[in-house]
């Protein structure tokens, strides 16, 4: 189902354009390389279009919000619209404040978006507004498990009937869905939420494997969140072996990207079709 997914990733190079957070930066630009994009970053509001328009594809995260950048959203948002390259939204932290929660909803009225990841309690205030984070992670109660994974994932296809987009909301079991169908994703390891920026740099894979097949955006999201937790898996193998902490743990995470196929990733994906 996903091998001609992954090839096309690393035959075609997807140009990815990041408005991105700029604490995990240079980890999200890393990161796409890995998996067989290429990244740019630019947020200035007097070349975003112009950027977006020669990209496949683009990435709005919130994760360092401002003035300037909020427009440099909305004018790149409507210039990969107009050029039909796939957009995805990292809502992050949303409803931790004001801004942030505005913000989103100001985006997703002004730009139509092919994919939105976030956590179940981000997730929930682009449903509603009514969602409770602490501070960019989901609130202790917004957990996905399998006694409410069913709901979870009527929820995940009633928010994309809502926004039109694919949905993925990211945690001890990933979901990815639009209106009619969904994937329930069991790869990851809880380590990966003790390092700054995985949610980041996987909402810019999810747009390099969208990028790269721009047909097939759900099963696209859908390989990129199992290839990403996989390669959590992977990583946290390493540091066990050798005895080493977080900062490897992220460094491991790259490489195993880099050297993910799909004969690998076979091997170690846990993805069911609900």
């Amino acid at each position: 189902m996903f091998e001609q997914i992954i090839e096309n990733v690393r035959k075609n190079i997807p140009l990815v354009h990041n408005i991105t957070n700029y604490v995990t930066v240079n980890d999200v630009a890393n990161m796409v390389l890995a998996c067989g994009g290429s990244p740019i970053m630019a947020d200035d509001p007097k070349e975003v279009e112009e950027i977006t328009s020669i990209c496949s594809a683009l990435v709005i995260n919130i994760g360092t919000l401002n003035e300037r950048t909020i427009e440099s959203m909305i004018l790149a948002g409507k210039a990969a619209n107009k050029c039909g390259h796939p957009v995805v939204l990292d809502p992050v932290g949303a409803g931790a404040s004001s801004l942030r929660t505005n913000t989103v909803y100001r985006l997703l009225e002004e730009v139509r978006f092919d994919v939105i990841r976030g956590n179940l309690s981000e997730i929930k205030t682009v449903h509603a507004g009514g969602g409770k984070t602490k501070g960019v992670d989901a609130a202790a109660e917004d957990v996905i498990n399998e006694g409410n994974l069913d709901e979870m994932v009527q929820f995940a296809k009633m928010v994309s009937t809502q926004t039109g987009a694919v949905i993925a909301i990211t945690g001890a079991i990933d979901i990815v869905a639009n209106k009619d169908e969904a994937f329930a994703i069991r790869n990851g390891h809880p380590m990966m939420s003790k390092i700054t920026g995985t949610g980041c740099m996987l909402s810019a894979v999810v747009a390099a494997y969208c990028g790269a097949n721009p047909q097939e955006i759900l099963k696209s999201t859908a390989a990129a969140v199992s290839a990403m937790g996989y390669c959590g898996e992977l990583a946290h193998q390493k540091v066990e072996e050798l005895n080493e902490g977080t900062s490897s743990f992220r460094t491991y995470l790259i490489d195993a990207m880099s050297r993910l196929d799909y004969t690998l990733l076979q091997g170690g994906m846990n993805i069911e079709n609900r």
